[in-house]
């Protein structure tokens, strides 16, 4: 397939109640296990991928080496690759379209887009983050790609407190009706992980609802169930990577 047919096999993949699951990976050799293994699509997650190369999260990898590591990893596998691309690298819907252009470009038919102000405080505003997005949708229209573009909020993942998140739930759907709008091809919400809130917000939703695995989160069988679309593991499998890497150097070491 080239590039535009993977972003409409990509987009198919999205089913409500058989969702499409995502375990992340952050380099071409991580992308290359999890196709060879089996997986339809890679994506990569912000958090692994500024790790895997001595970068905190939050844009602080340059754009030019995210460049590359997207390349290598789109030359090395066949299957449909989607890129956290956190808040853009950019404010304002030009610098956006730019930016995303060059992640398309360097292989990538999809992108994870937050509304959390990277190196500020709090969310976007709805309407100033849907004319963000609509400059990502626009940046793959320019490229020749039905680009998928996962209009991420973190309403619940800056908010710890669990128990406060019904209070949430409205706001969630209100940036999820506004961020459709604005072109968006899937909603992803980290940090929800109660059940009966995921069913709420899938139904609500006219996107496909993806949700973060995380400590507490249900079940794949039961997010099926509840109507979401995608599943993704975001920076679990690094962590597990890494643990198990530091387990066999010990192993090693003691003879």
């Amino acid at each position: 397939m080239n590039q535009a047919e993977k972003a409409k096999a990509f987009a198919a993949m999205h089913v409500k109640g058989d969702p499409l699951v995502l375990f992340n990976i952050w380099d071409a050799g991580s992308a290359k296990v999890v196709a060879e293994a089996g997986a339809p699509a890679v994506a990569t997650g912000s958090w692994s991928v500024a790790a895997a190369h001595g970068y905190q999260d939050g844009e602080s990898i340059p754009l030019e080496l995210l460049e590359v590591v997207t390349s290598r990893i789109a030359a090395t596998v066949d299957a449909p690759l989607t890129v956290d691309f956190e808040g853009g690298y950019a404010a304002g819907p030009e610098g956006i379209a730019a930016n995303v252009g060059r992640i398309i470009r360097s292989g990538a038919i999809g992108v994870n887009f937050r509304d959390q102000i990277v190196g500020g405080d709090g969310l976007y505003e709805i309407d100033i983050q849907a004319t963000r997005l609509q400059a990502a949708v626009q940046a793959g229209e320019e490229n020749g790609v039905a680009l998928f573009v996962n209009a991420r909020t973190d309403i619940f993942l800056k908010e710890r407190d669990r128990s406060r998140h019904p209070a949430l739930l409205q706001g969630a759907k209100d940036r999820a009706a506004a961020y459709a709008e604005a072109g968006a091809s899937g909603f992803f919400a980290p940090g929800l992980v109660d059940i009966d809130l995921v069913a709420d917000l899938c139904g609500a939703s006219s996107l496909p609802v993806n949700i973060l695995i995380m400590p507490e989160a249900p079940s794949h069988a039961d997010l099926a169930k509840s109507g979401v679309a995608r599943i993704s593991y975001g920076p679990g499998p690094y962590r597990r990577y890494a643990a198990m890497l530091a387990e066999m150097y010990r192993t090693v070491m003691q003879g």
